[in-house]
């Protein structure tokens, strides 16, 4: 299954209250979904391509990609999505990098993965995530198969939900972002980050 490009996988799940939808990743930009907009980033650059979401519904059958359900019985945040879906891949026979992003970011740059794998070139046992102007990006990373135990002991003994508090328990490796605008990491999170984004979507024609 290993096809010299890293894996892929989008946090498609989580809960959407401030933005009075079900699902995030269906809000419309310029006439695209949000998660239409990561699909056409990360397509050319990782195989599989997967989606990470709560649960297996067909709410995604549009997108004709895998949806990787939560293995934890209920939402316990993007850390559980990252560690179902190392479950899958290795289930799967894949040992190889996976490049972790949400699809609530409508500028993500297209040389991420790019970027990500050349970061972690020199310590593949580490891994990588964004800073962006000092702060750590950590839903932007790439992660290994080799992680997985840590990961699962993490997530199902400690009961931890947080990219971060993963990151606080291993050796990573910091890929400072150069400042641009819109931010390549900006999240829609509520109605008023979708009207900015709007707005950044008309003055730049993305």
């Amino acid at each position: 299954m290993n096809t010299g490009k890293p894996a892929g996988v989008i946090l498609a799940g989580g809960q959407s209250r401030r933005m009075g939808v079900r699902r995030k990743a269906f809000i419309e930009l310029g006439g695209r979904t949000l998660l239409a907009r990561i699909v056409d980033v990360l397509r050319p650059a990782v195989e599989p391509l997967l989606l990470s979401a709560e649960n297996s519904s067909d709410d995604f059958d549009d997108y004709a990609l895998p949806v990787i359900a939560d293995l934890l019985p209920r939402f316990s945040g993007p850390l559980s999505g990252l560690y179902s879906t190392l479950e899958h891949l290795s289930g799967a026979g894949f040992d190889g990098g996976l490049v972790l992003c949400p699809c609530d970011a409508p500028f993500m740059p297209n040389n991420l993965v790019q970027t990500l794998l050349d970061a972690g070139q020199d310590d593949e046992t580490k891994p990588v995530v964004v800073s962006y102007q000092g702060v750590l990006q950590p839903t932007f990373s790439l992660w290994q198969g080799s992680h997985l135990p840590l990961i699962r002991e993490a997530v199902i003994d400690r009961g931890l939900g947080g990219l971060k508090h993963m990151l606080n328990l291993m050796p990573h490796t910091v890929v400072e972002w150069a400042p641009t605008e819109p931010s390549p990491f900006f999240n829609i999170n509520t109605p008023a980050d979708l009207e900015a984004a709007t707005l950044w979507l008309d003055r730049t024609g993305a």
